[in-house]
């Protein structure tokens, strides 16, 4: 039996509308659009067998849905003595659809009857349901929302039975237990609750964000000699919004570690869950998860303990549309949705738009690696709105036809000739006429015949062309890309690149910095760009370290000289500031001054040669002749006598000078006095 999942990743994204398959047969598609209106197809020959408008369905829009147990179907209709028509009408169709609104309110819609069955929303939730979970058994319905709290509803009353807090942020996802006694709450982390006392029986952490889905995997444990107690042992799995791996968890005793013991990549953010439950350890459990961008991930494992690396899928399908002529490219179509047949050995895809999907049935080949179906929808019926535009004919004009337009009476609007006929047009040209030139007829056609350069692809088309050139190896194309030196450029088209292109991408840029250095600075900044945005991503592939270990070889070989070169560099850089400060001091010429005051020492001069000669004579000291000497103090007794009767002769001029200035003053009458004044004045 395969078990649905529907419940909703991101609200906010066009690929997390509420949907779900029937149980048991998955004869039924309820689909809930954004535009508030319920859909119910059916899978067996894709027709739309019911459509539903909420009165609310505006203000309170359709935030997540879920089918009731075929078991129940006896229990929610009213007692009472039906017709043979309508007995046999009805033993075949799946009967109540619950509804969660962005109000708070829960809707319990008949599809048998084709209308509304009942509301829940006296004591119920404040805010934004985001899961609903049906009982097997009882028929309760269990609910959370933003407002944190979990409810805990009597459909058969339409009232609260309990209600109790489930996390301190807001809940997100339930899921009850096989055995009908535990319910899996989940918000920043996941609860395991006992649903007779309301009480928390086991902690699980470890999703970042908040979790969007939880499915119980398992119905039995893997070890069946040991007692089983109902919950011990059993597999669930979660998965987290903007998450790309799916966690899987074992519920066990108290005192064994609480982490995931494996999980499984995917390439995007899943918006969808459906497997096949396993009853056995032998038995293997398939999971279908259709992912963000429109693939679906198909995964067979046997769960059997703690596994290290994560699961990649054994299958991918993806659809595509046939392309149009030679030039044209295939387009990917989206699937909506996917889930097992009760065979377990095919698949129902939903494909297509939300107004109109298509719905098929795969048969699963597990000898592909991936599928790619070629399928045309442009045929499906999708709605016109040109036609409910307007019901006004507009009249076809003919050339006969006389415009009035208004104006001044008298004046008519200008008609245009009409058009010569296609048959005089193509009549032969005479022989020896003479031909008009192109560049005469362009002219007279007042046409700019300037060309403008086209040689840069439009920034909108930067990731498609990337992404087609990474493909086909077109190297004149990855060059028009790659050769960018615009930043914001080179982040918006990284962001916008197929999740699919950032290996291949990858590879190409290791290539070009193995080549010229001027292209090694541009490829930098494409790497720097890619590992940043996409680290995520490649964080979840398995099998990174051997596709990418060229560029760790080659960024290692750069960088072990990188220290040599800053050294090398730092030493350049102090040698030319100490040769441009030495040029700059040359250039520079230093001011004429001139010395006010000069202060010079003769005798110091003397003295230090009267050393110099003194430790000469010491140093270089011999003994010399008596007779040197005697001869020497002669020299010097008649130089000594001969400086003495100068000097007194140069005193009797001097006396005898003084005497006849002494007489000369006399006899002009002057007086000592004088004299003693005049010396005072000079």
């Amino acid at each position: 039996m395969a078990a649905g999942g529907g419940s909703v990743a991101d609200p906010l994204s066009p690929a997390g509308v509420p949907c779900a398959f029937s149980p048991q047969s998955q004869a039924y598609f309820a689909l809930a659009s954004t535009d508030g209106h319920l859909r119910v197809w059916e899978t067996a020959n894709n027709r739309l067998q019911q459509e539903y408008v909420p009165s609310a369905h505006l203000s309170g829009t359709c935030t997540c849905l879920a089918w009731a147990p075929g078991r129940l179907q006896a229990k929610e209709t009213p007692q009472r003595k039906k017709r043979k028509s309508e007995a046999i009408g009805t033993s075949n169709q799946t009967d109540l659809l619950a509804l969660g609104t962005a109000v708070g309110s829960i809707l319990l819609y008949s599809t048998v009857k084709g209308e509304l069955h009942s509301k829940l929303i006296s004591g119920g939730h404040d805010s934004k349901v985001n899961c609903i979970q049906w009982h097997q058994d009882n028929g309760y319905l269990y609910s959370c929302s933003d407002d944190k709290h979990i409810v805990e509803w009597n459909t058969q009353t339409c009232k609260v039975k309990c209600k109790w807090k489930g996390d301190n942020s807001s809940v997100s996802s339930l899921c009850i237990s096989p055995d009908g006694k535990m319910l899996l709450s989940a918000g920043r982390t996941i609860k395991l609750w006992v649903l007779e006392t309301k009480e928390v029986y086991r902690h699980f952490t470890g999703h970042a964000t908040p979790v969007s889905s939880l499915l119980f995997t398992t119905i039995r444990p893997p070890n069946e000699s040991q007692p089983f107690d109902g919950i011990t042992g059993l597999y669930f799995l979660s998965g987290a919004v903007h998450d790309r791996l799916l966690n899987v968890w074992q519920i066990r005793s108290e005192n064994k570690e609480k982490n995931a013991v494996m999980s499984f990549t995917v390439t995007d953010e899943p918006v969808y869950i459906d497997l096949t439950l396993s009853e056995n350890k032998e038995e293997p459990v398939k999971l279908a998860v259709v992912c963000k961008d429109g693939q679906v991930h198909l995964f067979e494992h046997i769960l059997n303990g703690y596994c290290k690396k994560p699961l990649t899928s054994s299958c991918t399908i993806q659809i595509a549309t046939p392309g149009k002529g030679k030039k044209a490219t295939a387009k990917p179509i989206p699937i909506l949705a996917a889930g097992f047949c009760s065979d377990k050995m095919s698949l129902l895809l939903v494909y297509g738009n939300w107004f109109q999907p298509t719905i098929e049935r795969v048969a699963l080949n597990s000898k592909e690696a991936h599928m790619c179906l070629v399928r045309d929808i442009s045929n499906c019926w999708a709605p016109k709105v040109e036609t409910a535009i307007t019901k006004v004919r507009t009249p076809v004009m003919n050339a006969e036809a006389k415009v009035l337009v208004p104006g001044i009476p008298g004046h008519q609007a200008a008609i245009k000739p009409a058009l010569p006929q296609t048959e005089e047009i193509e009549n032969k040209r005479k022989l020896g006429e003479n031909e008009v030139s192109i560049e005469e007829r362009l002219g007279a056609l007042d046409i700019d015949t300037r060309k403008e350069k086209d040689d840069l692809p439009q920034t909108n088309s930067f990731p498609v062309l990337l992404a087609q050139g990474l493909e086909s190896n077109d190297f004149e194309m990855l060059n028009k890309v790659l050769q960018t030196r615009n930043l914001n450029l080179i982040k918006r088209t990284v962001l916008r690149m197929p999740l699919h292109a950032v290996i291949p991408l990858l590879q190409e840029l290791t290539k070009r910095l193995q080549g010229h250095p001027n292209s090694a600075v541009l490829m930098v900044q494409w790497l720097k760009c890619v590992l940043t945005v996409h680290a995520s991503y490649l964080s979840t592939l398995p099998d990174l370290v051997p596709q990418l270990g060229t560029l760790y070889q080659l960024m290692e070989s750069r960088v072990k000289t990188f220290q040599k070169l800053s050294h090398l560099h730092g030493k350049l850089i102090l040698l030319i500031t100490q040769v441009t400060a030495s040029e700059k001091t040359k250039g520079t010429t230093c001011p004429a001054q001139k010395a006010k005051l000069v202060y010079e020492e003769e005798s110091s001069e003397e003295e230090s040669d009267d050393e110099i000669a003194d430790k000469d004579s010491d140093d270089n000291w011999d003994e010399e002749d008596e007779e040197e000497k005697e001869s020497i103090k002669d020299e010097d007794v008649d130089e000594e006598n001969e400086e003495e009767d100068e000097d007194a002769e140069e005193k009797d001029e001097e006396n005898g000078e003084d005497r006849d200035v002494a007489s000369e003053k006399e006899l002009n009458g002057d007086s000592d006095l004088d004299l003693e004044n005049e010396s005072e004045e000079e």
